[in-house]
């Protein structure tokens, strides 16, 4: 495993959340909206945030516009990103944390080159699981 990293969620004002603690943190900070995505855009989130992201010297965090269809809960407005070495490890990770959970996104190759998914464990916690393909 190479890094586990907070992903955010926001409803509608995440590019102003992510601007604030840019001038709390520092460090160098990313947007796409829906728009700019190869994916298809919600009604309504045209100029929200699909993916954004706050680097320093000594932190990476992620954030989005991108809400659950039935909205937040206590639990999920905070998920776990985690970036694998290997599509093994990924693989393993993906199977133990679906057992007794809910599988929110499928295991599969996506559209910026890794294989993703996304898994609510068991205990209701989101981890939103990454491996890079090498090309």
């Amino acid at each position: 495993m190479k890094t586990i990293n907070p992903y955010l969620g926001f409803d509608g004002n995440c590019r102003e959340a992510m601007a604030f603690y840019q001038t709390c943190f520092g460090g160098e900070l990313q947007f796409q909206t829906f728009e700019e995505s190869p994916m298809e855009c919600p009604s309504g989130k045209e100029g929200q945030i699909l993916h954004s992201s706050l680097t320093g010297d000594n932190f990476h965090f992620m954030a989005t516009d991108m809400t659950p269809p039935d909205g937040f809960k206590s639990g999920t407005e905070v998920s776990l990103a985690i970036s694998f070495d290997t599509e093994s490890e990924i693989r393993k990770v993906y199977d133990l944390l679906s057992q007794q959970g809910r599988i929110i996104d499928d295991l599969k190759d996506s559209f910026w080159g890794s294989i993703f998914g996304v898994v609510q464990d068991k205990f209701g916690k989101i981890w939103m699981l990454d491996h890079e393909k090498k090309p």
